[in-house]
């Protein structure tokens, strides 16, 4: 267990650093991207990462609650709670102006996006910062990137998991000596962009909460973006990754099994990043990315045989932040 103490002090936390965080957990009803949010909580610190203030509500996803095994919110619960946009406000007041924390927050801020495109409306986020992200930043010596290891490596006590509220809690009492440390070294937040997204369409209704399609649970009541053929990459294939160093444009990077970033905004910002998604691996694939590297898939299998790097989501997501110009 690591414990920190309170020395670091406004006078020494470095300048660059933001004034405000919102730490967000939300429970959903799966992860693709037509999943709904059917609990969120954020507690709000100051720039020191001390508590301010903290909000929970249940949200009524208007289909099947999914996983109740996971997240224990069963229809009957949910089935009086507030929809979306009528908690869309106070939510938005929540985030207004800080930096969106949360354990892989990437999918926390997808989710929320979504749920803000279908209320026709946009979440006031513009950065967010990933705890797993900022783990590996400060070299924590954590077994795995679960949200329990982070716990118990700074002493706090889990009592729900996989409650929204206590999830948040757990979070921001791991997240304030995690930023002590980072100040106390110096170290540059891992600070993402955050983009609202507008692309929103609604398809025809599918069975409100509580009532289950023909198909069971499984629903597709929206369309993110419709199918369409990538363009080639523009760019030549300079070779494999190496660790240590950035990727590099025109690298060819294929995914194995499930993400919890839907697949498609994945491929969307390799793409945007200038690289090619690559469909097999082959000798020439630069970059296999799984979170099961273990798994007997033929992709990673045949990454394994050719020697093809491999990286899971978390470590991929923080190599796009910085992928070097293509030669020449």
């Amino acid at each position: 267990m690591t414990v920190l103490d309170d020395r670091t002090t406004a006078a020494t936390w470095p300048a660059a650093y933001p004034q405000g965080y919102a730490v967000v957990d939300v429970e959903t009803t799966g992860l693709a991207r037509d999943d709904r949010i059917v609990s969120a909580a954020v507690y709000r610190l100051d720039a020191q990462g001390n508590v301010e203030d903290h909000w929970y509500t249940l949200v009524n996803p208007e289909r099947d609650p999914g996983p109740v095994w996971i997240h224990g919110l069963t229809t009957d619960v949910l089935e009086g709670a507030p929809l979306f946009p009528e908690i869309a406000a106070e939510f938005a007041a929540r985030l207004d102006g800080r930096v969106l924390v949360a354990h892989n927050a990437m999918f926390d801020w997808q989710m929320i996006a979504r749920e803000y495109a279908r209320a026709e409306s946009a979440a006031p986020v513009r950065q967010r910062l990933c705890t797993i992200a900022l783990a590996k930043e400060l070299s924590l010596p954590l077994p795995n990137h679960k949200l329990e290891s982070l716990a118990a490596h700074f002493g706090v006590v889990q009592q729900r998991a996989h409650n929204a509220l206590d999830d948040a809690r757990v979070l921001a009492e791991a997240f304030r000596p995690s930023l002590h440390a980072a100040a106390e070294r110096n170290v540059r937040l891992p600070l993402l962009e955050c983009r609202p997204l507008t692309e929103w369409a609604s398809s025809p209704a599918q069975p409100p909460i509580g009532r289950q399609s023909a198909h069971g649970s499984s629903y597709r009541a929206n369309s993110w973006r419709p199918s369409r053929k990538r363009p080639a990459c523009p760019h030549p294939n300079p070779g494999r990754y190496e660790t240590d160093k950035p990727l590099k444009q025109g690298m060819r990077v294929a995914f194995s099994g499930d993400t919890s970033v839907d697949r498609e905004l994945l491929e969307d910002r390799t793409v945007d990043a200038g690289l090619h998604v690559a469909g097999s691996v082959s000798r020439l694939t630069s970059l296999l990315v799984t979170n099961d590297p273990d798994s007997a898939t033929s992709k990673t299998v045949k990454a394994k045989s050719f020697g093809t790097p491999i990286v899971d989501e978390a470590a991929y997501t923080q190599l796009l932040r910085d992928v070097a110009p293509a030669d020449g």
